[in-house]
């Protein structure tokens, strides 16, 4: 069975990039062979510079106001990025491609990540994107949770949201001060 990486991967990869923006090309290529990405090719400054115009456009994407305009946002995404669907063996099984041959990297990530968000987001729903709830956290993730709830980036804000909401409650309000 080959599994579709297209989806979870993808989304998540894109959240990484978005976070912590590569400053080369080399850097971009190295981190999607990190992530598990086959990089067959050459990434060039164009590569980069593509996915950088990408990544704002993704943002656009998980901050979105509701879900009709977060879908809109990833429509002109998909139009722009990917390909009709159709069967390849290149690797010796068959699977889906949603873009055409002999395209470069930057193409073929615009649409892994395109492709990828869509999956993600009519499969988990599409609430599934978002910022941290700390208010000086703007770290995007991906929400693959199994209730669809999460608000924080990592543990580390969820607690240090959770000290300060205790904090806030926990401090004596005006002429109630001790004796």
């Amino acid at each position: 069975m080959h599994l579709n990486p297209y989806g979870e991967s993808a989304v998540h990869l894109a959240a990484a990039l978005a976070n912590r923006r590569p400053g080369t090309a080399e850097e971009l290529a190295d981190r999607c062979r990190a992530a598990g990405l086959v990089v067959d090719g050459p990434v060039r400054p164009a590569d980069l510079a593509r996915i950088l115009a990408l990544l704002d456009t993704w943002e656009s994407v998980v901050d979105a106001a509701d879900d009709r305009e977060r879908a809109e946002r990833l429509n002109r995404m998909l139009a722009a990025d990917a390909a009709h669907p159709r069967l390849t063996d290149h690797t010796g099984g068959w699977h889906l491609h949603y873009r055409d041959d002999h395209q470069s990297f930057g193409a073929v990530l615009s649409t892994l990540i395109a492709v990828g968000t869509a999956f993600h987001l009519v499969g988990r729903g599409m609430h599934r994107l978002g910022r941290c709830a700390v208010a000086e956290c703007a770290t995007v993730f991906a929400d693959t949770t199994r209730t669809g709830r999460k608000r924080y980036c990592t543990q580390r804000c969820a607690n240090r949201d959770a000290v300060r909401r205790h904090r806030r409650a926990a401090r004596p309000t005006n002429g109630s001060a001790r004796a």
